[in-house]
């Protein structure tokens, strides 16, 4: 990946209280499907990202900052059944 990764103070609590490494991260952003895309989100566009990391499902908010060569991690967290459907591709 040539590209920086930025992780907002968000996404560090997030990641420490959920206890998903940067290693995590690192494979979602690479291996990932988009499942959502946020094409107006400010400052940069974004969308959530979906990988299995590990054995353990991950999404990520990710903004694609293309001007900086950056991808700033937004959130980070685990997907539960109560709020997406089986496979944590589609939202209930």
């Amino acid at each position: 990946m040539n590209k920086k990764i930025i992780f907002r103070y968000h996404a560090i609590l997030r990641m420490f209280e959920r206890q998903i490494s940067e290693a995590d991260v690192s494979e979602v952003i690479v291996t990932g499907k988009v499942i959502e895309n946020y094409p107006t989100d400010q400052p940069y566009p974004s969308c959530l990202k979906f990988a299995y990391s590990a054995g353990r499902p991950i999404h990520i908010v990710v903004a694609d900052n293309s001007a900086e060569q950056s991808f700033i991690i937004i959130t980070v967290y685990e997907p539960d059944l109560d709020t997406w459907e089986p496979g944590f591709e589609r939202r209930r």
